[in-house]
């Protein structure tokens, strides 16, 4: 079997490469280096591809004889402002839906596709009293006055954290989340016209050696260690009492 990687040289692209090869499965890898994933000096691993996933022209190469693509590549983060909104439109969606028409023409029929946990928003709350209710948007003016609780649109009373299924609605509230939920509908409508088939991976927030550093499209866990390496506490948003999965990879 041959595997077309692309952001094998990311932290999770790369642990998939390790565990592909003791596998014995051959791995075709792909990679930009963007900037905001790697630093200047970054080289590319040893037999890997150097090709922006928006190049059309690439891919009639690195496509030929794979059985199955794993698209890792991507700009991650929350979204630092809005201004990002064309970088991760370009890079994620426009990425994703050049490698789909690259895969049509090669006759690739299999995708596993990263996507992410953040498509959900702020997750599922419940009311003791009337059960799970409809996450409302946050203002700025509760959360500068510590208000970071969600309340009962019928009895206002305080809502609870409630685990989120697979099956739960998607909710996208950051430039992110919104190409995340784009790639996904790319990736359906492909299996669809092309007879093809796709597993999205929603991954929640990772950690693991050889995590980012710390730098606006960090994780969470990355800015955590960068801070306590600095001798500095972690900064945590609101009150401490969100929960969140961690995965380790």
């Amino acid at each position: 079997m041959r595997v077309l990687l692309t952001g094998s040289a990311g932290f999770i692209g790369g642990a998939i490469a390790r565990a592909l090869a003791d596998e014995d499965i051959e791995v075709v890898g792909v990679d930009a280096l963007l900037s905001s994933a790697h630093p200047a000096d970054a080289v590319l691993p040893a037999g890997t591809l150097r090709l922006d996933v928006r190049d059309p022209s690439g891919w009639e190469d690195a496509l030929r004889g794979i059985d199955v693509v794993c698209h890792q590549a991507a700009l991650v983060g929350a979204g630092v402002t809005v201004d990002d909104l064309p970088d991760y439109a370009a890079i994620n969606d426009l990425g994703t839906a050049t490698l789909l028409a690259g895969m049509h023409r090669a006759g690739v029929h299999r995708l596993v596709l990263a996507s992410s946990m953040v498509v959900y928003g702020e997750g599922r709350y419940a009311c003791a009293e009337h059960g799970l209710q409809p996450t409302p948007a946050r203002h700025t003016a509760d959360l500068d006055a510590g208000v970071f609780d969600h309340r009962c649109p019928v009895c206002r009373a305080p809502l609870s954290w409630a685990l989120v299924d697979e099956d739960a609605p998607v909710d996208p509230r950051s430039s992110y989340a919104a190409s995340k939920v784009a790639q996904e509908h790319y990736a359906r409508a492909w299996a669809r016209q092309a007879g093809g088939s796709v597993v999205a991976l929603r991954y929640h927030n990772v950690y693991g050696p050889g995590m980012p550093r710390d730098t606006p499209y960090s994780g969470v866990a990355a800015m955590f260690r960068s801070a306590i390496e600095r001798g500095e506490p972690p900064r945590v948003f609101e009150d401490g009492g969100q929960m969140r999965d961690f995965v380790h990879v």
